[in-house]
């Protein structure tokens, strides 16, 4: 637990949680776009693997932290491949991170509203929901794509809030990225928890000084 305060279950009736890195292993994503993408692209275009890669990253970078980011259609369109096709080829990868499965049980048994809320793109967003089945663990699910802004912008909370109708002093947030868990916490949501090992293939990350847990079953209820 690294000297983390466990929240206050009592004081908590609203769970909104990240999907990727929190829920699911994020090593799915990183090998998704830092490997498949890049060779499927140099396969496409005739290039080798490294000049690929280097013709990426510029455009990459460049919609880092915009919705576009995380927009399936949008890179779909500037790479010209089919993406989603991809994405199922390859979802046998996907999978759940350590006891998330079981903290969502256990937050279901104790009456929770639980919402997923996330950046991934809708049909990202279905693409891993045909592959592990998770609907039936939450009570919403919202991507960021609908309300027009991705959860690291201010704009995206009040969006959030005027659909799931949550009491910020009552709700627990749980994400993988420190600038995410600032603008909610800037909103004014009362328990903000990081997740320090978003995949399980790398070392643990430095949460910009939220409080945080290498995984999302250390939060687990008595």
């Amino acid at each position: 637990m690294h000297n983390v305060a466990p929240p206050d279950w009592s004081a908590i009736d609203t769970v909104l949680l990240d999907m990727d890195g929190t829920l699911l292993d994020l090593s799915f994503d990183n090998h998704f776009w830092l490997e498949q993408v890049p060779a499927r692209f140099a396969a496409a275009n005739g290039l080798d693997l490294e000049t690929a890669r280097a013709r990426l990253a510029p455009l990459f970078a460049a919609q880092r932290g915009t919705l576009q980011w995380y927009c399936l259609d949008y890179w779909t369109r500037e790479l010209a491949l089919d993406l989603e096709a991809l994405k199922r080829e390859v979802r046998g990868q996907v999978q759940w991170l350590p006891r998330a499965e079981a903290f969502l049980s256990r937050l279901r048994l104790l009456g929770k509203r639980i919402a997923l809320v996330t950046n991934a793109h809708p049909v990202t967003l279905a693409v891993k929901n045909e592959q592990l089945n998770f609907t039936g663990h939450f009570d919403a699910m919202y991507s960021s794509h609908p309300f027009g802004a991705p959860k690291e912008s201010a704009q995206f909370w009040p969006r959030l809030a005027a659909a799931e109708r949550f009491d910020s002093s009552r709700t627990l947030f749980v994400d993988d990225s420190p600038a995410v868990l600032q603008a909610a916490r800037l909103y004014g949501i009362q328990w903000v928890y990081g997740i320090a090992r978003p995949d399980s293939t790398r070392p643990r990350t430095e949460m910009g000084g939220f409080p945080a847990v290498d995984a999302v079953g250390e939060l687990m209820p008595g």
